[in-house]
């Protein structure tokens, strides 16, 4: 695969379906953190994304090699900052796809200044965010659902 198969599409329904398979992955879970309390409650995640798809503020997209979806992208906003988050299917994570989207994604969502958020062990997700132009400002706490433990985070922001 290279890196110029891979688009950005906005979010349907249907590509949450996906989504959901992704967030079951132990591994991938226990890296991104910050997720739900009980990630195989299929109801509760699609009533939760099924809202974020309606709302406004939220620009989700999916992101898709050859047509086949790989992971997701989104910026959201939580206490007045913009933010991102995404998630990529861990068959091709180290291929360079987050950087690859995270770029496209930012040509698209152009608020800024924008914020992410990544658990201090989550050394490709740092590489992702400072590829990109994101410059680490600082660390905060919080409970980690996929740790059950309160774990540091670091803060990156993306000025311009």
């Amino acid at each position: 695969m290279t890196n110029n198969n891979i688009t950005l599409t906005k979010t349907d329904k249907d590509d949450l379906n996906t989504f959901f398979e992704f967030q079951l992955d132990k591994e991938a879970n226990y890296l991104a953190a910050f997720t739900a309390k009980d990630p195989s409650d299929k109801k509760a995640y699609m009533e939760k994304y099924t809202k974020h798809l309606a709302d406004p503020t939220i620009n989700m997209q999916t992101i898709k090699a050859n047509e086949e979806i790989i992971g997701s992208i989104a910026k959201f906003v939580m206490e007045n900052d913009a933010e991102i988050t995404y998630w990529i299917d861990r068959k091709f994570w180290g291929q360079g796809v987050a950087t690859t989207a995270l770029k496209d994604f930012l040509m698209i969502e152009q608020v800024r200044p924008i914020y992410g958020r990544v658990a201090f062990d989550n050394y490709g997700s740092h590489k992702v965010l400072e590829k990109c132009g994101f410059v680490k400002i600082g660390t905060d706490r919080g409970f980690a659902n996929a740790r059950q433990a309160e774990i540091e985070e670091y803060i990156y922001k993306l000025s311009d």
